[in-house]
């Protein structure tokens, strides 16, 4: 049970990483808005987490010796700034746009505070039981 508990709260700190990745990639475009030929940042995690969630089929393989491969890890959760080539509309050659960023950037506030809040009722739940309900 508690190999469950320490597996979900290191899912919650990879999605943080990402989402903090985010930020960083939305602030990127922002301050890049009017420079010439820059091409937009986006961090793809969601389609990773996905499938990492829905993968029953390796949860159950166990590691005979330290030096197998652990396929139970997590390492492939690592988030990752990517550009996006698309056609842009304007003249420069930048595909920002500043209405999309903003928006996006208000997505990703409110997504990271409610991973914070989740984060810290599971680390709530863990106190509770290291103290015994005290």
């Amino acid at each position: 049970m508690l190999d469950k508990s320490f597996e979900k709260l290191r899912v919650m700190q990879k999605s943080l990483d990402a989402e903090w990745l985010r930020n960083k990639a939305v602030s990127h475009n922002i301050a890049n808005v009017d420079t010439p030929n820059y091409k937009r940042q986006v961090v793809k995690f969601d389609d990773v987490l996905k499938n990492y969630i829905e993968k029953d089929d390796f949860k159950s393989l166990r590691r005979t010796n330290p030096m197998h491969m652990d396929v139970n890890g997590i390492k492939g959760l690592d988030p990752a700034i990517t550009e996006v080539n698309d056609t842009s509309f304007r003249e420069d050659g930048n595909n920002v746009n500043i209405d999309v960023e903003m928006t996006e950037r208000a997505k990703l506030e409110i997504k990271y505070n409610s991973l914070v809040t989740q984060l810290n009722s599971e680390l709530l739940k863990l106190k509770m039981a290291i103290k015994g309900g005290r």
